[in-house]
This record gives structure tokens, sequence and C-alpha cells, in this order.
């Protein structure tokens, strides 16, 4: 027989107190650890934290925005029509301009309300970016000889804008365009500086998509006026302004140029698109090519300029604004071609499915089964008779129901 021991008491050994003991040691081993791994983890988020960029925000709402801008650059646009482009066109025009610049347009009545009503103009006027003015009195807008007046009245600028030195001036049919590798503020070394006319012009001035000195302007304004429905202000100006050995112009002869209007140039600062579709320079755009390169160095164009498709090209196009008139008439007929196989092929297909329905009727007819007209005539005499004796039954039975009130009636007569 085996010998066995059997303990009692407190220290007697058992599986509930082993499993007791190990746990203990456990949690005693993983406390004396956890400072060294806390560390080690505060170090990490330390590490951590430093790689997020810092970001600081400043708000100041006692403070002038005004102040983040620059007094002496004035980005212009004048128009008293509310064109729905003009929105849109703005908000390009401040985000390719540099920062500093503020934007001031001046309207009517209802070109401001229109512009206005945007939500994104609306947080640009808050930002101190963007003025919006009805046109004040003694001035007015209403064709384009009203403008060039306000343009080349020196009130224009001592009182509506003091304090501006330079101008960037834009119309609804001008745009600038964002993958110009040059700044608008690489142009101030000019008194002038726009499109030229020609390649041969010496005054690059075309005033659609400019920019100028006021300085010069006023010069120009001490001792000049400009007669009522002559010639254009830009013209005006250019002819003082280049005449002045103190003030430096852009040339057409400059080997690039500040905006592309009736002469093309590679990669300009913007482009004037005077008059819009229909009266575009065909030195610039009547080439499909030097179109296309264009459009890809340019495509906020689309903004101010209507555009169609590619497949809403008409046939015959040259793609340089003319039509092929053979071309034309040549597909004009293969139209037409195509339009009477279709209709022959459906005058084929009706012909053969009579054939087809006439065919199964033979051979209907050959086996002794009823065609279809066939058919139809039994089924109208089947109806006819069902008809007739329809009618026979009801009339019968009116016969009877008036038979039999007769002998009532007979009944109740007394005899004489």
């Amino acid at each position: 027989m085996p010998l066995s021991t059997k303990t009692s008491g407190f220290f007697a050994l058992n599986r509930t107190k082993v499993i007791l003991f190990a746990g203990l040691v456990a949690i005693w081993t993983i406390a004396g650890l956890f400072p060294r791994y806390q560390e080690t983890l505060q170090e990490q988020l330390t590490r951590t934290r430093q790689k997020l960029p810092s970001i600081k925000v400043e708000f100041h709402p006692e403070s002038d925005p005004l102040t983040a801008y620059d007094p002496t650059k004035l980005a212009l646009l004048i128009e008293g029509r509310a064109k729905p482009h003009l929105v849109p066109q703005i908000l390009h025009m401040i985000s390719v301009v540099p920062p500093e610049w503020r934007f001031l347009f001046i309207g009517t009545n209802k070109s401001v309300a229109a512009v206005g009503r945007s939500f994104a103009i609306k947080h640009q006027q808050a930002a101190g970016k963007l003025d919006l003015m009805v046109v004040p009195k003694p001035w007015e807008i209403k064709n384009k000889e009203h403008v060039w007046r306000m343009l080349t009245d020196s009130h224009f600028y001592t009182d509506l804008i003091p304090g501006v030195e330079w101008i960037m001036k834009y119309e609804s049919d001008s745009i600038m365009c964002s993958n110009s590798k040059d700044s608008l503020n690489d142009w101030l070394r000019y008194d002038w500086a726009a499109a030229p006319r020609s390649n041969t012009d010496t005054f690059a001035g075309n005033g659609g998509l400019s920019i100028r000195r006021v300085a010069a302007i006023k010069r120009v304004l001490e001792f000049q006026t400009r007669d009522g429905d002559s010639e254009p202000e830009d013209e005006w100006f250019g002819k003082r302004i280049s005449a002045m050995p103190d003030f430096k112009v852009a040339s057409g002869l400059d080997a690039k140029h500040f905006s592309v209007e009736d002469v093309y140039n590679e990669a300009p600062m913007g482009y004037h698109l005077r008059d819009g579709a229909g009266k575009l320079p065909p030195g610039v755009w009547k080439n499909s090519d030097q179109r296309a390169r264009i459009l890809k160095y340019c495509p906020e164009i689309a903004i101010i300029l209507p555009m169609k498709l590619e497949r809403e090209r008409c046939e015959g196009d040259n793609r340089e604004g003319a039509i092929d008139q053979a071309a034309s008439l040549a597909f004009e007929k293969a139209e037409a071609e195509k339009s009477r196989i279709k209709i022959e092929e459906k005058k084929k297909l009706a012909q053969a499915e009579a054939e087809r329905v006439l065919e199964e009727e033979r051979k209907k007819k050959e086996a002794g089964i009823p065609t279809e007209e066939e058919e139809a005539k039994k089924k109208e005499e089947e109806r006819k008779k069902q008809e007739m004796e329809l009618t026979s039954k009801i009339n019968k039975e009116q016969a009877e129901e008036e038979a039999k009130k007769k002998a009532e009636e007979d009944k109740k007569t007394p005899s004489a």
C-alpha cells in the first residue's frame, strides 16, 4: 500500500493557492516594468507631436482688413451690363493677380446687384479684397464713350481712387491665364503695357487688358483734355505717354507681350477677346493648331468666350472659320444615301414579313388547318348564332310573361 501524506492548515498547498501566487508574481512583474513602457510611450508621443505641422490662428476682429493690401495697386473692371460670367471672371482674376492687389467693380445698379448677390463675392467684400460701386455722378457708363470720358477725367483718379499708383484695367471680354510664368508685378517696370495692334506697333497699349501707371496718366491730364466723341481713351493716352521721354511703354517689337488681342504671341499674361465670338482676329484664332495651343495654355478663356463641343462642328468645317462647300455637299449626299438605304431596308423587311404570313396561311390551307381569316369568320358566325339564340330566348320569355299577365287579368275581370 503506497504511503500518503495529507497536510492540513494555513500553509497547506493546493491548486487554488498556487494559481493565486503565480498571479501575484505576474502582477508585480508587470507593475515593475510599466514605468519603462510608459516612458517609451511618452517619448513616441513627443516625437510624433514634433512631426505634426504647427497651426497658428490669429483672429483680430477689431483690425482693419485693408491693411493686408497695397493701397497703391488696384485691379479695375467697369461694366454696366449684368453679364452672367462676371462673377466667375472676377473670382478667377482674384485668384491669379498677386494677393496684395485690391479689386474694384464699377457698374450700374443692375450689374452691381447681379454681381453682389453671389456668396463668394460677398466673402471677398468682407475680406476687404473687392469693392462694388455704382458709378457716381456726374459720370455714367451707358456706352464706351461714357467710360472713355470717365477714364480721361482727372477727378476720377484724384477723387474716386486717391492713392492708387498702379491700375490693372480689364474688361468683361478679357482674362488672365493662370499658366503664365510671369507675375503682374513683373510688369510694373512699364508705365503702360498692354496688347500691340500690329507687329510694328511701337506702343502696345490696347486698353482691354492693360497695366497703367497713374502718375503718367495724371501728367498727361495736367496739360491735355480729350475731346468728346473722339478716339478711344487708350489710343489717346498712348500717343501722349509714348511721346514723353520720362515714361516707359511696352512695344509690339518686344519679345514678350503683356496681353494678346490682334497679334499672336506665345504665353502672354492674358488675352483680350474684343467683342467676343464672331469677331476674333484671324491672325490669332483662325489657325486650328494655334487655337488649340491657346486653349491648352489658357483654358480660362472658356469663362468669357461661348464655345461648342468638337462633336457639334458642322461637316465641311475647315477649322479656320469657313465651310468647304464641296465637302458639305458630299456629306449631305452621303446622309441622303444612308436615309434611302434605310427606307429600302424597311420596305424589304415589310415585304418579307407579308410573304411569310401568306406562306403560313397557304401551308395551313393545304394541311386543312383553317387560316386566321377563316377562324375569325367562323368565330363571327358563332357569335351571331349565339346572339340570335339569346334574342329568341328573350322574346319567348317576354311573350310567356305577357300571356301570364293577361290570364291573371282575365281571372280578375267578372263575367257579364
